[in-house]
């Protein structure tokens, strides 16, 4: 069963699907224990998603990108969810790190960056997130100076995604001296040879084994004036709000992709498992689950599609977002963890997707701002 579709995919996309799944489940699938083990992927990886097309879809051709639209984004987040492939995290590097170039870059900067993200050889970070601030940008104490033709930039940050592979990083410091100033600029941080930056251990996770998550440290660290992003200080919260939008839509995108997996494959588990003699499907508890959960997936699919034609037409809106981020992330959760449950023991069984998707979904009502804050801001436009 599924949603009624107005969005308007073509041949190309369905290429480029593909594509995708090829690339997922020849290339991924197999290596997706030693990357766990790892706890990253290797650099290979990203040079071979480059090589196929599959790295900045969305950025203008001109910059070395697909030029495509969000469709492209979408296609490609559906299909790593449905392999069960966790990293590399295709969507932080494509639709959220490299667009903060694209839209706001200058053209020197545009023309140096995106060609080396679209092949590969430069991995995209984002460095909001400190020991003391994360909803709260506001609160962040990484700081950076003036001094001649360089800023020194010094703080820390932590919980950065791509933390110990990244060679850009979109960092978030505030500017000048003044321990009360509130102004956030965006520094394009290329993390090779910068002396006094440091990364430090490997975060371990409850989820997300494969995808590698790092403290981040700046000692003094100097970057050239040319690092801000764009020509004007102090916008960078402004920048940071704008393109949130896109990246609530985008864990969406990811959520809805997530129901459909766990429904899929729980309800092939219990057609086939039997209990007292039954299908544990013929229980009429298993069926009102699945019911409920698929009703509720056919609701946020037609809203998810209704957000994407809104994004692609310049109408989602901060509240818009909010309300889909925050709706679907709370029942991607609820779902499969109703998933695990009628799985009985075996659900509880890493050998089993729906146990390592169980672990995998919980950020999703965290990262991109949390679920609480998704409230708040829905709340203020009430």
């Amino acid at each position: 069963m599924s949603a009624a579709t107005d969005l308007p995919y073509t041949d190309e996309h369905a290429i480029f699907r593909r594509t995708a799944r090829r690339f997922f489940g020849t290339e991924c699938v197999p290596e997706q224990h030693e990357w766990e083990a790892a706890g990253q992927v290797p650099r290979a990886i990203w040079e071979r998603a480059g090589e196929l097309g599959l790295l900045c879809p969305t950025i203008p051709a001109e910059y070395g990108g697909g030029g495509g639209d969000t469709l492209y984004s979408i296609v490609l987040m559906e299909e790593q969810v449905r392999a069960g492939v966790v990293a590399p995290m295709l969507s932080l590097h494509n639709d959220v790190v490299a667009p903060y170039v694209a839209r706001y870059g200058t053209e020197a900067q545009k023309h140096r960056l995106l060609p080396q993200m679209a092949q590969g050889c430069m991995i995209g970070a984002i460095g909001m997130t400190e020991p003391g601030a994360g909803s709260d940008l506001q609160a962040i104490a990484c700081r950076a100076r003036r001094d001649g033709e360089d800023y020194v930039i010094r703080g820390q940050k932590t919980f950065i995604s791509h933390g110990h592979m990244a060679d850009l990083i979109v960092l978030a410091a505030k500017v000048g001296d003044d321990p009360a100033s509130r102004k956030i600029s965006l520094f394009l941080f290329e993390t090779a040879n910068a002396e006094g930056f440091r990364r430090g251990r490997h975060l371990e996770k409850l989820g997300q084994h494969a995808a590698d998550t790092a403290e981040l440290f700046f000692d003094d660290v100097r970057v050239p004036a040319s690092s801000l992003l764009g020509d004007e200080v102090g916008r960078g919260f402004g920048q940071l709000m704008d393109r949130l939008v896109e990246e609530r839509l985008m864990t969406g995108v990811g959520a809805v992709a997530f129901i459909d997996r766990a429904l899929e494959l729980t309800i092939d588990y219990v057609k086939e498992r039997k209990a007292f003699g039954q299908r544990v499907f013929d229980f009429q508890n298993s069926r009102f689950k699945l019911a409920e959960a698929t009703t509720e997936a056919v609701i946020l699919r037609v809203f998810l599609n209704r957000c994407i034609i809104d994004f692609m037409n310049g109408r989602l809106d901060a509240d818009t977002a909010a309300i889909l981020k925050w709706w679907s992330t709370e029942q991607q959760c609820a779902i499969v963890d109703d998933c695990v449950q009628l799985h009985g023991g075996y659900g509880y069984i890493l050998d089993y997707p729906i146990a390592k998707m169980w672990l995998d979904a919980r950020i999703s009502k965290i990262y991109g701002g949390s679920n609480e804050i998704m409230k708040e801001i829905i709340a203020r436009a009430l």
